[in-house]
């Protein structure tokens, strides 16, 4: 036997206990590097959503509270305000002990179930059914920022004449009714309306244009035409006491609704940063919109209708931010600018009901806005996240040629205004019976902050 045939056949043995030596090694290192590169991205998703947590809740106090406090007159700034505080802690202990559960808890098709009652089993795993990259704690803190903002929006309707008992109780039972079913519904596993969970009437909803802003509007025109209108209205003057506070709330809006839309994408993606994108110029597109429709009615543009039109544009992007372009999310702000511009102007001066801080005409036609506009302009280009059996991307809106996802969002807007209609008004009359809803004609004459709370917003003493 040669050398040469000697090599050739210890050659492939030799290789194969070289090979038998290295391949642990190699596997343990790729192991590794694939688990460190989990550990980054989990990090940095989670970072992410603890900013957008934080954004969120800034939304209400002090965005919120700042933009509605500066718009009712001086008597009743505090109790206005208070409004949005109060609900920073009563929806938060809500959420602990039910809400969370029956919001993302089971996969009903309507409501969850209480395997997360009292956040048992809610720790730093990932709930995989919503968010695979971050702790299941900053998923529930993070929804909890949408259940306590959304309360808090309706309040802009019975400013300066709801007892703080009453809305107490009110927004205990509406959460209870009406979100956390909504909220399921669009968002939660099996969903009635959740497009990619399973949903029988897929609709898109981003980040709450149903599930936050058609509810809230819905059930604020419901609740201002149960109460009634204020004293003196519309003949008593009742103009903005403080239009510099509400212009830094609408400011701080526009920042943490950043963290409302952006955040929705759970994750700090591309994704994420199209949806930062689209809200934005939503937004200024909405206020431009608004300030043109006011300027050439009035002759002058105002303060009031540049933020009211900001608020405007940001509710209608809303539902869409994860789904559309930058061009579309402009049209749809624009939209939105015009359309609640004359909601807030003609149809409410029309109807003659008394919305004092306009919650319906912005949130709640915004929103209804929003919602079906998604289905026209919503395309796969952007969000592709809805696949069929086989992994095949599918199409989302009109732009992409699903023409019927425009029936679906206007089916699942119309779920969102009948819950809100049928839910407010069964509350309404309960609370009404057990604590009374309005304030007598005497507190509503001298202002919620002192017949409320025993204080005054302002003390002008020497």
């Amino acid at each position: 036997m040669t050398v040469k045939t000697l090599f050739a056949l210890l050659l492939p043995a030799s290789s194969a206990a070289l090979f038998a030596q290295t391949t642990p090694d190699l596997q343990s290192r790729l192991t590794a590097v694939e688990a460190a590169a989990k550990s980054a991205q989990s990090a940095g998703d989670n970072a992410w959503m603890l900013v957008s947590a934080a954004l969120v809740l800034m939304m209400t106090g002090p965005g919120l509270a700042l933009f509605y406090g500066g718009l009712v007159r001086r008597k009743n700034v505090l109790g206005t305000m208070m409004h949005s505080f109060i609900l920073m802690a009563v929806v938060t202990v809500l959420w602990a002990l039910v809400g969370y559960s029956l919001a993302f808890g089971g996969s009903g098709h309507v409501i969850g179930n209480f395997q997360f009652a009292f956040l048992n089993g809610v720790g730093s795993a990932p709930n995989t059914d919503y968010a695979p990259t971050i702790p299941q704690t900053t998923f529930m803190v993070y929804q909890l920022m949408f259940a306590i903002i959304t309360p808090a929006l309706i309040s802009g309707a019975f400013a300066e004449r709801m007892k703080f008992s009453a809305m107490l109780l009110f927004t205990v039972l509406w959460t209870l009714v009406v979100y956390f079913p909504m909220a399921h519904m669009v968002w939660g596993k099996g969903g009635l309306l959740n497009a990619f969970g399973g949903g029988e009437i897929p609709c898109f909803d981003f980040a709450g244009g149903t599930v936050v802003h058609i509810t809230s509007g819905v059930s604020a025109l419901v609740c201002a035409i149960y109460l009634g209108k204020r004293l003196g209205y519309p003949h008593a003057p009742m103009k903005p006491h403080n239009l510099v506070i509400s212009f830094i709330g609408a400011c701080l809006l526009w920042v943490g609704w950043f963290g409302f839309n952006a955040g929705s994408a759970l994750a700090a993606s591309g994704l994420a940063s199209s949806a930062f994108a689209a809200t934005h110029f939503g937004a200024a597109a909405a206020t431009l919109a608004w300030l043109a429709a006011e300027w050439i009615h009035s002759g002058k543009p105002s303060v009031l209708g540049g933020i009211s039109g900001c608020v405007a544009g940001l509710v209608a992007i809303t539902p869409a931010s994860g789904f559309v372009k930058p061009l579309p999310a402009m049209a749809i702000g624009a939209a939105a600018g015009i359309v609640c511009y004359l909601m807030v102007t003609r149809i409410k001066p029309m109807f003659g009901y008394d919305d004092a801080l306009d919650a319906f005409g912005v949130h709640g036609m915004g929103g209804t806005l929003g919602a079906i506009l998604t289905g026209v302009f919503a395309t796969s280009a952007i969000n592709d996240g809805l696949k069929d059996a086989a992994g095949k991307v599918q199409p989302l809106g009109l732009v992409d040629g699903n023409a019927r996802q425009v029936l679906n969002q206007i089916i699942g807007a119309g779920i969102s205004w009948v819950l809100a209609v049928v839910g407010t008004l069964v509350i309404l009359k309960v609370v009404d019976m057990v604590v009374g809803l309005r304030v007598s004609r005497e507190e509503e004459v001298q202002g919620l902050d002192t017949s409320m709370h025993n204080e005054e917003g302002y003390i002008f003493e020497s």
